[in-house]
């Protein structure tokens, strides 16, 4: 510009003098912030999330609804202790797989479709049970109380398995007979 030289700082040497004051100034805060956390006044840090950038930032809440989250995310039991699994624990396996797994048929297998479904589990939990049906303390194994899921009996040995997978394969005949006369 019209010859003259620029007066002053340089560009280059100005904005260093401004980074190292920001840095200074950052050592200066009170430590009590710090300490504090990430969160605002009236905010806690509730695990992490995805910010916009996709990068990992502390999930501040409100403190009055931590309760309500804490209460929301309290573990639901996955496993009944009478046998197979809770409606919870069927969703979680149906999200984790993308399965689609129903409760057991507890009554009569009076329908066709009910008939398949018993049959199918009876037959291929109890043909060749894949462990022990009792613990060493005499108690049944989870593999036992499924059959109680599913309104049978708790087998106690061998022989219950064979009467139960027996029953399977009686069942699934009655449902390739019921399709016969359609």
């Amino acid at each position: 510009m019209n010859g003259r030289k620029k007066r002053g700082v340089p560009r280059r040497k100005r904005d260093q003098n401004s980074i190292e004051e920001a840095v200074r100034a950052q050592d200066m805060r009170p430590k009590s912030r710090k300490a504090a956390g990430p969160c605002w006044p009236g905010y806690e840090q509730v695990g992490m999330k995805r910010g916009k950038s996709g990068k990992m930032v502390p999930n501040c809440v409100p403190i009055s609804t931590k309760s309500a989250i804490d209460t929301k995310s309290a573990k639901k039991p996955l496993k009944d202790p009478k046998g197979g699994l809770t409606a919870a624990g069927r969703a979680h396996f149906n999200r984790q797989s993308g399965g689609n797994l129903r409760p057991g048929v507890k009554g009569a297998a009076d329908t066709p479709q009910k008939m398949r479904r018993k049959g199918s589990f009876l037959t291929r939990f109890f043909t060749n049970p894949s462990g022990p049906l009792t613990k060493p303390n005499g108690e049944p194994t989870r593999l036992a109380l499924s059959a109680a899921a599913w309104g049978e009996p708790v087998p106690k040995n061998a022989q219950d398995a064979a009467r139960l997978a027996a029953k399977g394969r009686n069942l699934l005949k009655r449902y390739e007979n019921s399709k016969k006369k359609k």
